[in-house]
């Protein structure tokens, strides 16, 4: 099975305040997200994390912080806080991808990146666009993209209960949404004409 997630900001302690994650310090938000990804992701499985996965930590605590992840096929598709992880001391902690990596599986073209993209690889063919960054809590974000025929999907932990999310339910959220296309010019500036 492929999972996905992203923003974890593990080490980082503005990310409990800034997303209001519902941890009491540091080490409560790194072991629970640890701990969440361990409950769904198995051993064989693909886990792709879609950037920031720590933030101000040195790069051997974070992967020491990755060892205590049971998958072995931990992929990261590099955000804007990630590390340099070709260093020698921590080199192989990842299968570190390009900032957009396209990856075909289940029949559909997923475009993968840590930044939302307004216009990717096939999207009016059904292609579908997972990102991070933006740290939308609850699922609005998501809700207003499936409902505009947008295939694009925040996979990151605030928007999805603190956990990752899977291929299948990826696939199930759009499940008979026909896709729209790129966005137009007035879905961007919320249908206000801009002065020029």
């Amino acid at each position: 099975m492929i999972w996905f997630t992203s923003d974890t900001h593990l080490g980082h302690a503005n990310a409990i305040g800034f997303t209001n994650r519902p941890f009491d310090n540091i080490e409560a938000m790194n072991r629970t997200l640890i701990a969440n990804i361990n409950a769904c992701v198995q051993a064989r499985d693909e886990l792709y994390i879609l950037g920031d996965f720590s933030f101000r930590i040195p790069a051997e605590d974070a992967a020491r912080l990755r060892g205590k992840i049971r998958c072995r096929n931990v992929h990261l598709v590099p955000g804007n806080h990630d590390k340099d992880w070709s260093q020698p001391d921590v080199a192989g902690t990842f299968v570190v991808e390009p900032p957009i990596k396209v990856l075909k599986a289940e029949g559909r073209k997923f475009v993968l990146s840590h930044y939302p993209i307004m216009d990717w690889q096939s999207m009016r063919h059904g292609s579908i666009h997972l990102h991070g960054h933006i740290h939308t809590v609850g699922g609005a974000y998501n809700q207003a993209n499936r409902a505009r025929g947008l295939l694009r999907y925040d996979v990151g932990v605030d928007a999805n209960g603190m956990m990752p999310v899977s291929m299948a339910q990826a696939l199930q959220w759009f499940e008979g949404v026909d896709p729209c296309g790129r966005p137009e010019w007035e879905d961007l500036v919320g249908g206000e004409e801009q002065a020029g």
